[in-house]
């Protein structure tokens, strides 16, 4: 799924590298716990979180993922967005919870093992 589609269903706003919306990642995963999105270890994914600090970034890129949702209409500061946009990962912003967030995701077909069934 690419980036771009994945901003229309969570009617997300594009805080940087809006450039890279046709990106495709192949899982997700939605944690406020950084240590579970370290334990993920799947790449070119999407992080669903409602944490707004430097180590979401830090940890996105660690795990080779292509972009982070802020969920709950959650916004960083100008300091995150600098460090995504060094690093190359999309920042996109929602105002659904993270719940309802994954469910419509899963719904459209993004799993968190990558595949394309349930």
């Amino acid at each position: 799924m690419k980036i771009s589609q994945i901003c229309q269903i969570l009617d997300a706003d594009t805080l940087c590298c809006k450039e890279l919306a046709d990106t495709q990642v192949y899982s997700a995963c939605g944690s406020d716990m950084m240590s579970d999105v370290l334990a993920f270890v799947k790449d070119h994914g999407i992080l669903l979180t409602g944490l707004v600090n430097p180590q979401t970034v830090r940890t996105a890129v660690m795990m080779d993922m292509k972009g982070i949702v802020f969920v709950r209409g959650k916004k960083p500061d100008a300091a995150v967005i600098s460090l995504a946009e060094e690093s190359g990962i999309v920042l996109l912003t929602t105002d659904y919870r993270m719940y309802t967030a994954c469910g419509l995701l899963y719904t459209a077909g993004l799993y968190t093992d990558g595949s394309d069934k349930v």
